[in-house]
């Protein structure tokens, strides 16, 4: 699994489902781009959902990143976003063949979303295979990329 996380003061997703606009929005928490991979189980899923609740990003009184999603309160607004296992280093078109199979992805994808909701963290997401547009108000700005596998990023 590969993430993109991004404390934010807001963040928005929108798309439309059957002709009608769909949206979800948070105020101050974490944005995640998630992406599942083919060798992704539901403990990897579980590992990185508990990292990233526990991640200590928000600042405390002296200013110190040493709060965690739980101890602000935060929301989440988790998006799916298979082009995370894009390879590009051929070309300048990127290969998707790299992401997991769309069915089990959509099954991890949600066990991740729930295994927020379990930690007690108001969740909020996108549309599983949608064209989405992601509104992302980054505070910080904070942004950490995380990922259960090797990310070869070499271009």
């Amino acid at each position: 699994m590969r993430l993109v996380v991004q404390r934010v003061t807001s963040g928005s997703v929108s798309w439309d489902e059957a002709g009608e606009r769909q949206d979800a929005t948070i105020a101050r928490g974490l944005v995640l781009l998630v992406g599942a991979g083919p060798d992704d189980d539901e403990a990897s899923i579980r590992r990185l959902a508990d990292k990233v609740v526990d991640l200590r990003v928000f600042a405390d009184e002296a200013g110190r990143m040493n709060l965690s999603l739980v101890d602000v309160r935060g929301s989440a607004l988790i998006v799916s976003q298979f082009t995370l296992f894009a390879d590009m280093s051929r070309g300048r078109r990127p290969s998707l063949l790299g992401a997991g199979d769309a069915k089990r992805a959509e099954e991890l994808y949600l066990a991740f979303v729930q295994r927020f909701r379990d930690r007690g963290i108001d969740t909020r997401t996108g549309s599983f295979g949608a064209v989405m547009t992601v509104t992302i108000e980054n505070d910080g700005p904070v942004t950490l990329v995380l990922s259960s596998d090797d990310w070869p990023t070499r271009v």
